[in-house]
């Protein structure tokens, strides 16, 4: 009888109506103060030369207004990577970190192109992957629809039937060392929820819920008429429980989430490198790498504009 009472109280606590705070709100030129640019080496392999923060201003890779932040990859010199550094673009790195949370993306546009490998994601780089990784915007190639992936130390897998979602399970194992650190994978049920589609509809909300005991990911394209009001609004207060069905549920039934640690909010553009350049399709010119060291004016519509990011606590 204790254990059923348990048992019936936590699956009770999935559906309690829970208010997060808002807590850091980044939008245009707080992004420059709240974000670290890193100019590291691409840990993806990818032909790009990521810039700190002063050279990405100075090439208009990095742009703010008072209501807008731009994020885009260099357009208009040719490359030889690998022989030299690939194609200037941006990673940044949040300065705080994140545990039990509610991030909002309210994005206008995303970096689309063959070769392109945008991500919008949080992790601890140090140390991975032992602390997690959460992949909420992701995909190459401008193959529709995005994909939502968790990337894990061994011991942590999701199964399609604990999981109640609009999106469909792809991968099941999270373990970055088995089948080539696809991890555990949820594609989105709409075609606009990535690349060429998303822009079209004029961008959209991603948001993800973090607890100790589910990750939830949603997407509402631009003009949908079921946007919670508190998303579209930017209130100072959000309450996922009102939110519908996620797109992915991933949950601790199969996966202890001490996997998961603190983690930073990271938007960034590689470009080829391990997965979009192992998948470059026929449909796009040349080899990955020399496509985008020789054509420099096919990345002009490589960017991200990003309306706000909000975090509530």
């Amino acid at each position: 009888m204790f254990k059923s009472a348990l048992f019936l109280g936590a699956l009770a606590s999935r559906a309690i109506a829970t208010t997060y705070s808002l807590a850091d709100n980044f939008v245009g030129p707080s992004f420059l103060t709240g974000f670290n640019w890193e100019a590291i080496a691409d840990p993806t392999h990818g032909a790009v030369n990521y810039v700190d923060q002063a050279t990405a201003i100075s090439q208009n890779l990095t742009y703010t207004s008072s209501d807008t932040l731009i994020l885009r990859a260099d357009y208009t010199h040719t490359t030889n990577f690998p022989t030299g550094p690939g194609r200037n673009s941006v990673r940044i790195r949040s300065n705080k970190e994140y545990t039990t949370a509610v991030t909002v993306l309210n994005l206008r546009h995303m970096p689309v192109g063959c070769g392109t490998w945008p991500a919008f994601w949080t992790v601890l780089e140090n140390g991975w992957p032992a602390s997690g990784e959460i992949d909420i915007i992701e995909g190459v190639n401008d193959v529709s629809p995005n994909h939502s992936t968790l990337h894990t130390s061994p011991g942590c897998t999701m199964a399609a039937n604990t999981m109640t979602q609009s999106g469909t399970l792809v991968t099941t194992d999270c373990n970055t060392a088995v089948n080539g650190n696809a991890g555990c994978g949820v594609a989105a049920n709409k075609a606009n929820s990535y690349g060429p589609g998303l822009n079209s509809a004029g961008g959209g909300y991603y948001a993800m819920e973090r607890t100790s005991t589910y990750i939830k990911i949603w997407f509402w394209g631009r003009n949908e008429a079921n946007i919670p009001a508190d998303i579209t609004s930017g209130a100072t207060s959000v309450d996922p429980t009102k939110w519908g069905t996620p797109v992915a549920d991933f949950v601790n039934n199969n996966c202890a989430f001490s996997h998961f640690g603190a983690h930073n909010i990271i938007i960034n553009l590689t470009l080829c490198g391990d997965w979009a350049g192992s998948v470059y399709p026929s449909s796009c010119p040349s080899t990955c790498n020399n496509y985008v060291n020789t054509q420099p004016a096919a990345f002009q519509n490589a960017y991200w504009n990003i309306a706000s990011l909000k975090v509530y606590e």
